[in-house]
This record gives structure tokens, C-alpha cells and sequence, in this order.
């Protein structure tokens, strides 16, 4: 039976409490969805290692690496494509090429995509439930789907601040 993960609750309880800093674990989930990038997990700790690591832009590969890992959502189709601000074409340009880097836009706006899988992966408890879960209607952001707000930066800032409300207990 597909339950609508919206209403349905995270597996991790509410807390009473703030999360621990967790963001070192998230960068090194986000940096695995991506292939590694031939970094050690634990080097990007803070978002200025981010940062650093993003203007040196990402290798082509690391992008084909985070299609190759999605299970539920469609590996192409404009949703995806406006939620990670590259097209299709330039996606099949920058495929196994590892001399081909992306630019450092690109590079941001796909590890913003992979950073908040990781983020909603580690919140719904599995990366399918995370992956429904961007795919769909919420009723926190007014019945829109996580994935198409993505597109913006501002729509990307109501989707970080929805997973912060849902970590701490707030569905709605």
C-alpha cells in the first residue's frame, strides 16, 4: 500500500530537544550520493569546506553517479532538471567524462539537490521514503511537491525550512 508521506510521520520520534550537529554526517552522505568526489568523507566538516570544494566545481561523473543513485524519482524529465539546474543535454555532455567538470553553478545547485536527499534520507529513515517524499505534495508547502520548489532559491530555503520542522516534530 503507497501511504502519502506527508501526513505520515518520520521514524526517528519527536525531540524535546535540538538535533545534535549532525551537518559533518550529512556533507559526507551528500559527497557519497555524488561518488565520493576522491575526497574523504570526514575532510568536508563545514559549509566552507563546501564551499571550497564547490568552486573547484564537481567532476563530471559525480553527477551520473547521483542519477545512478536514485531509486524512485525519474532519472530525467524537466522536475529534475529545474531541481538541479541542468538540462538533460548538458547532463549526457558531462556523462563519464571525469576531465569534464561542472561549472561551479552546477556544481551548487546538485549538491544542494544530493545535500537534501541526504538530509531527508536521514529524516524519513530510508532514501525510497525520502525520494516519495520530494516527489510529492506537502501540506507544509502549500500542497507543492518538494522537488519542483528546488528550482528556486527561495523555494529551496521553504524545503530546508519544512525538514527542520519536520526533525523537530512540526508537520505542518
Amino acid at each position: 500500500m503507497d501511504t502519502d508521506l506527508t501526513l505520515q510521520k518520520p521514524q526517528n520520534p519527536p525531540r524535546s530537544h535540538p538535533p545534535a550537529d549532525d551537518t559533518p554526517d550529512i556533507y559526507a552522505s551528500t559527497a557519497k550520493l555524488l561518488g565520493g568526489l576522491g575526497i574523504p568523507p570526514d575532510s568536508i566538516r563545514s559549509p566552507l569546506d563546501v564551499h571550497i570544494t564547490l568552486l573547484q566545481g564537481l567532476p563530471g561523473p559525480a553527477l551520473e553517479t547521483l542519477l545512478s543513485r536514485l531509486r524512485i524519482l525519474p532519472r530525467s524529465g524537466k522536475r529534475l532538471e529545474s531541481a538541479m539546474g541542468v538540462s538533460l543535454r548538458s547532463m549526457q555532455r558531462k556523462k563519464g567524462d571525469a576531465t569534464k567538470r561542472l561549472t561551479t553553478e552546477q556544481a551548487g545547485r546538485i549538491w544542494q539537490f544530493a545535500e537534501f536527499l541526504a538530509r531527508a534520507t536521514k529524516i524519513f529513515g530510508t532514501q525510497d521514503a525520502a525520494e516519495r517524499w520530494l516527489d510529492r505534495p506537502a501540506i507544509g508547502l502549500d500542497q507543492k511537491s518538494p522537488i519542483d520548489l528546488l528550482a528556486t532559491p527561495t523555494g529551496a530555503q521553504m524545503v530546508n525550512d519544512y525538514l527542520t520542522r519536520i526533525e523537530y516534530g512540526v508537520y505542518t
